[in-house]
């Protein structure tokens, strides 16, 4: 089939790649312009699906905006069968969605109606959730309330982090949607309406929220902690030689103990003391350093009573 494909990030990437691997025509990239880079952000840095893009040989488009009449004239002309959406960051306006033969279908990292949204990863495992997955979705003018044509579900480990089930998502969404764009092929794609109920929202991660509050539940800062990890990333501050920096948290464990909360659990190695049980911290990143795990940290920066809030 013409295809035409929209996305961004390193998430979909393997989506670009499993399409055109299958033989598919993509006849142009859709992608957010490059950005700012560098220390001084005098260079500009593509995005990944750009670059994957360029290296496959497809054009490559990267519009502001599309809800200038010449920009959906453009996507029209270029005649494609379907546009396939994974994390694209632009809103699709309607005669973007009615600008191919059969539609636009996005690749959706969530158990829909649950986590509609920017942010399904991460909410999932800051709720909780013990089970997600990667849906294909026909899109309507609403945030991701078309139906839905298939499912594939990805289990979520107690520790798991959202780095780590976003790769996993990455690779089971690419697959999913070659499927999916070949029995739309074949025009045997069935679509089911999602239900009404069961509808939660994935709000895009705010900065005020990363911190770490040590007097909540142990569970729930886990959670927080490998939900948001690597990026942004929570963190807390510690303090070496008599000075407060700041720390990525990248992992944790719940862990027995209890005591005031912020404060270390003497006899295991970097395990805070909640406003209910305990964490223990098993890696880290102090700011402009590379990510270490909780005994390599500690090797460096010795911490005692008191040096951690």
């Amino acid at each position: 089939m013409r295809i035409i494909f929209m996305g961004t990030p390193d998430f979909s990437v393997p989506t670009l790649r499993a399409l055109h691997a299958a033989g598919h025509d993509i006849v142009a990239c859709y992608t957010q312009p490059p950005r700012p880079a560098g220390r001084r952000g005098l260079s500009l840095r593509k995005s990944p699906v750009h670059e994957a893009a360029e290296a496959l040989g497809i054009e490559v488009r990267t519009p502001k905006t599309l809800k200038a009449a010449d920009e959906q004239a453009a996507f029209s002309a270029l005649g494609a069968d379907v546009a396939v959406v994974v994390a694209y960051g632009l809103l699709l306006p309607k005669p973007i969605l009615e600008g191919t033969r059969l539609g636009c279908f996005n690749g959706h990292a969530s158990l829909l109606p649950r986590w509609r949204g920017a942010a399904p990863i991460q909410r999932a495992i800051m709720a909780d959730d013990t089970e997600t997955g990667m849906m294909i979705m026909k899109m309507d003018e609403g945030l991701d309330t078309g139906p839905v044509a298939m499912t594939e579900k990805v289990a979520i480990g107690p520790d798991m982090t959202a780095g780590e089930l976003h790769d996993a998502l990455s690779q089971r969404g690419a697959s999913l949607m070659v499927r999916a764009m070949a029995a739309l092929e074949q025009g045997v794609l069935e679509l089911v309406p999602q239900p009404d109920d069961g509808v939660t929202y994935a709000a895009k991660i705010a900065k005020d929220e990363t911190r770490v509050d040590w007097a909540g539940d142990g569970a729930d800062i886990h959670n927080h902690i490998r939900g948001l990890s690597p990026f942004p990333g929570a963190w807390c501050e510690m303090r070496f030689g008599g000075k407060w920096e700041r720390v990525k948290l990248l992992a944790s464990t719940q862990a027995p103990g209890s005591g005031k909360p912020g404060a270390p659990i003497v006899g295991a190695p970097i395990t805070v003391a909640c406003g209910a049980g305990a964490v223990r911290l098993t890696r880290l990143q102090k700011a402009g350093g590379r990510p270490l795990d909780a005994e390599a940290f500690l090797r460096g920066n010795p911490l005692s009573e008191g040096d951690l809030r």
